[in-house]
């Protein structure tokens, strides 16, 4: 492969900016899906991303570009026909093709053919240890802005990263079609975060394809090609991503910094001091597509033929094992930044028997989400399960649907928690991330509680919206500045328990009817007054709903959750009682009805003390069965509590 004919880059922007659109019409302009099997989003696999919409994980493709000899890129619409490819020459050279995956003409870059390894990423702050990873395998970036909403929190967030790793940044407003798109005002913002000029930045629709062909050509033009910074006999390359399958073990998705790999290679991990032999190589188009060897400045996968999937970790650097075992020894590649966890729930299989499956499938969810990280634990009440830490509620469900859906597992899972920093009487100290961890309360010095940093971008007209739910967060040193004329940014502090649980997203988003958005990051812990709040169902503490709250919020806390329980738990054939407890005394209550079938149905006419005598019967047997029964929650119910 000539390096200088490669192009390795990804997209990032703000949810929902038009990233995923973006990526069908570069697929369609390098004809690398057929035109006929293109669908919106094509690149979202999973089910999930089509369901809500949003892309989840990182999708890796290699497209093949070809465009005529120029040597300027059009500055203006009225140019960009003359950028137009001959289809029929594409053709003529597709049908050309080798081994390598590449026509003729691919492999000695005659003309103007370009490979080009795209990352689409994920715009969910959730997510985004998924852009870290990529930014890590490329050189160059796409950043994304949408027309009517402009600049969010998000695209501050991932500009910063993309900065880090010293990228090539390419601005593009998108979504020029729509009659609400603000394209001079958005444009000028994006110009200023970039220090670029305004001519500089692009204008396009990537649902209409507009101005997408010269967004393309300036990538090539734009974007240096790989560089290899070992010797060039040295294999070595980056795991950005994984994924297993039950026939090749462990599927490794790499970026090739130095040297070459194929079939029958015998590599060397280093992390794990793992070793393996090469039993395919190939190239994401997008899907698996194998070829005779991976080069330098290559991204494509690798399958290892490991079949424990933890021996394969994301971030770790694969190497030829012939060079492990000699004086030459190269060093692990900079990977990526290793995911902060800021909220933890409790797993249980609601079958107990099921306890490997769950294991199984947490193993092989890690293998492509490096930010899963799970712990065994036992509870009496509900068995085997696992302590798990993520990065938000969204990616606590998102975890949660894939076991059900994609390992048939029905799943028990607790309220979600912070981790709270407990110094106890006699001066050691504790982390606690489960209430079922909470120690005495007459041992408990003093509890720090983690707080969070926040960056919320927001339109003028809704600064006293912004300020008021800041006020309700509990938030401090509110800090105000204008973004641009019409758009100020707000940074403040804020417990990190309330913004992970609190609904803090949905809240924010109502109040400015959709225009706002926030970012935030962990910051040090400070004290706080908390305790234990258990909920009580039939007079059972249930430890999957316990949770950990302000002594002055314990009331309203618990208020909301029996209140909530009661809309969502199924009636018994007796009436079910849900208490909310703070150190054994009750703070709130609700009842669910009991179902009530009709016994006097069948009698007509006649003295009403018969009626009387079966109601009293009915009565008397639905307070032995109280007693007697034995609840059963199902998972749905813990999902649901979860959501909250």
């Amino acid at each position: 492969m000539d390096l200088s004919h490669i192009r390795n880059f990804v997209i990032i922007s703000h949810i929902d900016h038009g990233k995923s659109t973006l990526a069908d019409r570069f697929l369609e302009l390098t004809e690398t899906v057929p035109k006929d099997k293109l669908r919106p989003q094509y690149l979202d696999s999973m089910a999930l991303e089509r369901e809500k919409g949003i892309t989840i994980k990182m999708h890796p493709v290699r497209m093949i570009w070809r465009q005529p000899n120029h040597t300027e890129i059009p500055s203006s619409k009225h140019q960009s026909a003359s950028w137009r490819t001959n289809k029929s020459q594409i053709q003529n050279s597709k049908s050309q093709t080798n081994n390598l995956g590449f026509s003729a003409s691919d492999l000695g870059f005659q003309g103007s053919e370009y490979i080009l390894n795209l990352i689409d990423t994920p715009g969910h702050i959730d997510f985004s240890y998924e852009i870290s990873r990529a930014l890590a395998c490329v050189e160059g970036a796409i950043l994304l802005v949408d027309a009517t909403k402009g600049i969010q929190a998000q695209t501050l967030f991932n500009l910063a990263q993309a900065k880090n790793q010293n990228l090539k940044i390419i601005g593009a407003v998108n979504k020029i079609d729509s009659p609400q798109a603000q394209i001079p005002e958005t444009k000028k913002e994006l110009a200023l975060i970039l220090g670029q000029k305004q001519e500089e930045i692009f204008t396009i629709s990537a649902k209409e394809g507009t101005n997408v062909e010269e967004l393309l050509a300036a990538l090539i033009d734009r974007v240096p090609p790989p560089k290899i910074s070992t010797p060039k006999e040295a294999f070595k390359a980056l795991i950005f991503d994984s994924r297993y399958d039950q026939f090749s073990g462990v599927i490794a998705f790499l970026r090739v910094f130095s040297g070459r790999i194929q079939k029958g290679d015998k590599i060397f991990l280093i992390q794990n001091s793992q070793e393996g032999e090469v039993k395919e190589v190939g190239y994401f188009s997008p899907n698996l597509k194998s070829c005779d060897v991976l080069e330098a400045g290559g991204i494509g996968y690798v399958k290892t033929g490991i079949k424990d999937a933890s021996k394969v970790k994301v971030g770790d650097t694969v190497t030829s094992f012939k060079f492990q075992a000699s004086s030459f020894k190269p060093k692990p590649l900079p990977g990526y930044k290793e995911p902060q966890l800021v909220v933890f729930l409790s797993l249980y299989p609601e079958d107990s028997d099921r306890f490997e499956d769950l294991k199984d499938g947490l193993q092989k969810l890690k293998l492509n989400d490096p930010a899963l990280n799970f712990q065994p634990e036992t509870k009496m009440v509900l068995g085997r399960g696992f302590r798990i830490g993520f990065l938000g509620s969204l990616h606590a469900e998102i975890t949660i649907r894939r076991l059900k859906e994609e390992f048939d597992l029905e799943l028990i899972a607790t309220s979600p928690q912070v981790v709270f920093n407990i110094l106890t009487r006699d001066e050691s100290e504790i982390k606690v991330s489960s209430a079922a961890l909470w120690p005495d309360p007459s041992n408990i010095k003093e509890i720090r509680e983690p707080w969070a940093e926040l960056e919320i971008i927001s339109p003028q007209q809704y600064l006293e919206q912004v300020f008021k739910i800041l006020r309700n967060f509990k938030s401090r040193n509110v800090e105000t500045n204008f973004l641009t004329s019409q758009k100020f940014i707000v940074k403040a502090k804020a417990p990190l328990r309330k913004i992970i649980t609190g609904n803090f997203y949905e809240k924010l988003k109502s109040a400015t009817s959709g225009y706002a958005s926030f970012s935030f990051r962990p910051t040090a812990s400070e004290v706080a007054d908390l305790v234990k709040m258990d909920v009580l169902v039939a007079g059972v503490i249930q430890e999957p709903f316990s949770r950990i709250v302000p002594q002055e919020d314990a009331f309203l806390e618990g208020k909301k959750m029996v209140k909530k329980l009661k809309e969502i738990l199924p009636p018994q054939q007796f009436s079910l009682p849900l208490q909310a407890a703070v150190g054994g005394k009750i703070i709130a209550r609700e009842t669910v009805k009991a179902k009530r079938k009709d016994v006097t149905a069948p009698l007509y006419g006649g003295d009403f003390t018969r009626k009387k005598k079966l109601l009293e019967i009915q009565k008397k047997g639905k307070k032995e069965l109280a007693q007697k029964a034995k609840i059963k929650i199902p998972s749905s119910v813990f999902l649901e509590m979860l959501r909250d």
